[in-house]
């Protein structure tokens, strides 16, 4: 079966990720004492017992989320599971991209957790707390969504960054202007508009800052081939060129996620299931909305890892 493997991004973090995995899997131990030693951080500690608001923060959330993705898939090694022969594509929202090259071979887990550490603790920084927000629209298409960021910014910063799905779309910048593009999207016809509950205009130009730290980072920073192509957030299309890859990981910061594009693209080369990896069920419902002819299945618990080894 042709599959694609998907990785979550942030917001799919919760207290207790990961821990019944620990419990079942040594596999799974092993991986997250290895992120927790290249950190220097109890992060599965933080994981599985919280305190939630601590999990919550960026520089926190976002390898707490590339360590239970890397765990399921340590799990699924160890019962045979090969990346190139079982996922002929790999992908992920946002810092999931991280965890997607990862799993693919492309970066090592230690870079992969230093890199989503700083990534997380750059994009807190690049925007002092309030002067940023993002909103979610629904109900509106991307085309609606960009006339409304343009009309909106007025002088400051609102930019569509993330085209989830038919009818969600996500708008970033300067809180005022991201306020105004809720009362624009009313007016358009939006069914509702969500002011989200995020500490920085992620996915937007005001994220620079953090784009300068990241590829710093990238520079010094070995990527390999992936053992399968990586559909890019950035552009929406297969990538197995590890210079690309750097480029794309430096744009990714502050330019839109094409998720909705990424999946079509998934259905343009004939894959036939998607299977998201690691925390939540986030992306297997938004590819159920771009197309529900295309299977979308999580393996993050004991049981659908082992039932997914089972069917290999």
């Amino acid at each position: 079966m042709k599959r694609a493997f998907v990785f979550p991004g942030q917001g799919s973090q919760a207290p207790g990720m990961g821990q019944a995995l620990a419990a079942a899997f040594a596999a799974a131990r092993d991986l997250f004492d290895e992120v927790d030693d290249v950190l220097s951080q109890h992060l599965s500690r933080l994981m599985f017992e919280g305190p939630e608001d601590e999990l919550m923060l960026t520089e926190n959330a976002q390898p707490a989320l590339l360590a239970a993705s890397l765990a399921v898939v340590r799990v699924l090694e160890s019962g045979g599971f090969a990346l190139g022969r079982h996922a002929a594509y790999v992908a992920g929202h946002s810092l999931g991209e991280y965890s997607a090259l990862a799993a693919a071979g492309a970066l090592s887990v230690g870079d992969a957790a230093r890199l989503v550490k700083r990534r997380g603790q750059a994009m807190q920084k690049a925007v002092p707390v309030g002067i940023g927000a993002m909103a979610a629209l629904l109900g509106i298409d991307i085309e609606t969504a960009r006339e409304i960021a343009e009309a909106a910014a007025d002088g400051q910063v609102c930019a569509v960054a993330n085209d989830n799905g038919p009818g969600q779309i996500v708008v970033s910048g300067h809180r005022a202007a991201v306020e105004r593009a809720v009362t624009l999207a009313a007016a358009q016809g939006a069914r509702r508009s969500i002011m989200l509950p995020v500490s920085a205009p992620f996915h937007s130009p005001l994220m620079a800052p953090a784009a300068e730290i990241m590829a710093e980072a990238l520079v010094e920073t070995r990527i390999d081939a992936p053992l399968a192509p990586v559909v890019a957030n950035v552009t929406a299309a297969p990538t197995s060129d590890p210079a690309e890859i750097r480029e794309l990981l430096v744009a990714q910061v502050t330019q839109m996620v094409r998720w909705r594009e990424s999946v079509q693209a998934f259905t343009a080369e004939e894959v036939e299931e998607v299977v998201e990896v690691g925390a939540g069920r986030v992306l297997a419902g938004l590819i159920k909305r771009i197309d529900r002819t295309l299977p979308a299945i999580t393996v993050g618990t004991p049981g659908e890892v082992e039932a997914l080894i089972k069917r290999l």
